[in-house]
């Protein structure tokens, strides 16, 4: 379960999953984006995706990048260094000179060779990003999510975060190309539960809500909702990460 609360008076969000579960479901996504990339043909890679500027390899770069981060705190430190003294030169976000440092590093890497590094790095970043220090893990941060700030401890990028954004880049690299993704109760379902979860506490309000496919599920919480809400379990996540639009409670932004 991921710990909500969107008053930043009354604190910073965290999370408060288990060790075996933070390893687990990072694990397992790492793997499952590692399958996705390598079931891809040539010139897949070379699909636009919906992030601007970036195909599916530049994407897969960013992933890599991002994934060799989370193994040790060596690495998070080179590429935080690397990338913050970037940002002061161009003054860009220090997350944007970040994600550039990724693509650019892994550019030249064969799709072959990213593959199999992402498999090599994933158990690794798995294991690490559940490993930093408990002082770390309590530092906060502000974060701006559907235009208000908030603030975060280092605890819900590490164990929910880092694990939800390949998990999302590979739903986009699923809508560039055409290949479906891979979905299951246990790993997807479970994710995707979270994210409800975490959606339902940020709005605040009834609801009745029915995802359909093999990561769906229906939710419901408070008095009888004024409108009934059902869409692809997909598309639902899209939509509350920003990549779709949505009214009313589907307007609510859930990060990603």
């Amino acid at each position: 379960m991921t710990t909500i609360e969107s008053d930043n008076r009354v604190g910073p969000l965290f999370s408060d999953l288990d060790a075996d579960t933070v390893i687990s479901r990072a694990a397992t996504e790492y793997e499952r984006l590692a399958d996705a990339l390598a079931a891809l043909r040539p010139d897949q890679w070379t699909m636009p995706t919906c992030c601007p500027g970036w195909d599916v390899r530049a994407m897969a770069g960013h992933c890599m990048g991002m994934t060799t981060m989370s193994t040790s705190m060596r690495e998070t430190a080179r590429q935080q260094i690397i990338a913050g003294r970037a940002a002061k030169r161009s003054g860009a976000q220090v997350v944007d000179e970040l994600t550039a440092l990724q693509v650019r590093e892994n550019a030249d890497v064969s799709m072959g060779e990213l593959v199999e590094s992402l498999r090599s790095a994933g158990p690794r970043a798995a294991r690490g990003r559940r490993r930093r220090p408990g002082i770390m893990r309590r530092v906060t941060m502000t974060e701006v999510v559907g235009g208000r700030p908030e603030k975060w401890r280092l605890s819900y990028v590490l164990d929910v975060i880092l694990t939800r954004d390949p998990w999302m880049h590979r739903s986009d690299i699923a809508t560039a190309t055409g290949v479906p993704m891979q979905l299951s109760t246990d790993h997807d379902g479970a994710i995707i539960a979270d994210v409800v979860a975490e959606w339902a506490r940020r709005h605040g309000r009834s609801y009745d809500l029915t995802l359909t496919g093999p990561a769906g599920g229906h939710w419901h919480e408070g008095a009888a909702a004024s409108e009934a809400l059902r869409m692809d379990a997909i598309e639902f996540c899209r939509v509350v990460s920003g990549r779709g639009s949505g009214a009313g409670l589907l307007a609510t932004a859930v990060p990603f």
